[in-house]
């Protein structure tokens, strides 16, 4: 397949970006952004700068890249990533846990660049985050392609076809990396599980068997851990909404919130980790395994991987005690970290106002089984 087969779920390229800066700047909300994130800086130096930016890199790097780290600088204590179980010179598609909705890939990006790769990452983003035009376009100038959500079955089949057989290109003509979340939507009790229906998607396209097939796009599984969850109050409000209010679904507010709290919330430390990439193991996987078992089997060994290479943080081990009312972890952490950390979780929980019925238990125990489930899993991964 050629490029063109994928215009409308591909980033652009250099040839239309100069027509999609024009869209961009002429658009009202984007200048209103433009102004929030530049005040003193005036329209025409932005518009300048801009189309001096010949590929989607380039935007990534003269835009992206410093804001995220002055970003980082205002509302985290270090940001890091271990890549010594990968190569920096190879292409890769990571498969990371997903917590946040704007940072999980931005913030790759910028690991990428300061690890020593020469390019970023393509991004798989979902369509319900895209309804406004001019996100589309910023998204897609960021490097991002879609993924076609809500579409009928036989819609939603071609549409994976078509996204499968992106991810190959990306790789294998693009030279390009590519992340994706090992899940549709956050997990947002933390409990990372990778969805076999992903791998499924994946080995759509590439040709071979289905384990040449995923080996064709040389998944890494990736960790990503913040110390605090900026949204981790938003996520406890939805799980009370849930269950109190039958068909409760969340709306578009509700995830322009998310964005908004994810982005500008404080997060602690943050650190990535790289497993090695899965070819090998891939490779020596038994082809006695069921057909039907395959994917399930894969989701199992990138879910390990993923595990065992958290960063754990005070808090996490704090979680475990506090819910089983014991000490069993209290060697990783101080009183002054308890303290600090049950002051932390009653300023989070003052914050949800606008419940009905505000279950001050349910939603305590819902805070602290994000922060406990990291260390649940990492402890049974090692």
């Amino acid at each position: 397949m050629e490029l063109r087969d994928f215009d409308a779920i591909r980033p652009f390229e250099p040839e239309e970006l100069p027509e999609v800066y024009d869209r961009l700047l002429a658009d009202r909300q984007f200048q209103a952004v433009l102004a929030y994130l530049y005040p003193q800086v005036p329209m025409e130096a932005i518009a300048q700068k801009m189309h001096a930016c010949l590929s989607c890199l380039d935007f990534q790097k003269a835009f992206c890249y410093d804001f995220l780290k002055n970003l980082m600088a205002k509302v985290s204590k270090g940001l890091d990533m271990d890549v010594s179980s990968v190569d920096v010179s190879q292409r890769y598609t990571f498969v990371s846990n997903h917590r946040d909705i704007v940072l999980d890939s931005a913030l790759l990006d910028v690991l990428l660049i300061d690890s020593g790769f020469d390019t970023t990452c393509e991004i798989a983003i979902g369509d319900n985050l895209l309804s406004l035009p001019w996100v589309k376009d910023l998204v897609r100038v960021n490097k991002s392609f879609i993924v076609e959500r809500s579409l009928s079955p036989r819609q939603m089949l071609m549409a994976s076809k078509r996204l499968s057989e992106y991810m190959h290109l990306v790789i294998s003509e693009k030279n390009d990396n590519v992340w994706i979340a090992q899940r549709e939507g956050r997990a947002k009790d933390s409990n990372d599980r990778t969805q076999p229906a992903i791998l499924k998607m994946m080995a759509m396209g590439g040709t071979g068997s289905i384990t040449e097939r995923l080996k064709q796009l040389h998944i890494v599984p990736l960790s990503i851990s913040y110390e605090y969850d900026p949204c981790d109050f938003l996520k406890a409000r939805e799980f009370q909404l849930k269950r109190d209010l039958e068909g409760w679904k969340k709306s578009k507010e509700d995830d322009v919130l998310s964005m908004k709290t994810g982005i500008m919330g404080y997060k602690g430390r943050v650190h990535y980790h790289c497993a090695p990439c899965i070819d090998t193991y891939l490779d020596e996987l038994s082809p006695e395994i069921p057909k039907t078992e395959v994917f399930d089997v894969i989701a199992a060994h990138i879910d390990e991987e993923i595990h065992r290479n958290y960063k754990l943080y005070p808090c996490n081990y704090l979680a475990i005690d506090l819910l089983s009312g014991t000490s069993a972890f209290s060697m990783h952490y101080t009183e002054e970290d308890k303290a600090r950390f049950l002051q932390y979780v009653e300023a989070q929980l003052e914050k949800i106002t606008d419940v009905p019925n505000k279950d001050e238990d349910f939603l305590r125990e819902c805070l602290l089984t994000m922060y406990a489930n990291p260390a649940i899993n990492y402890l049974s991964a090692r």
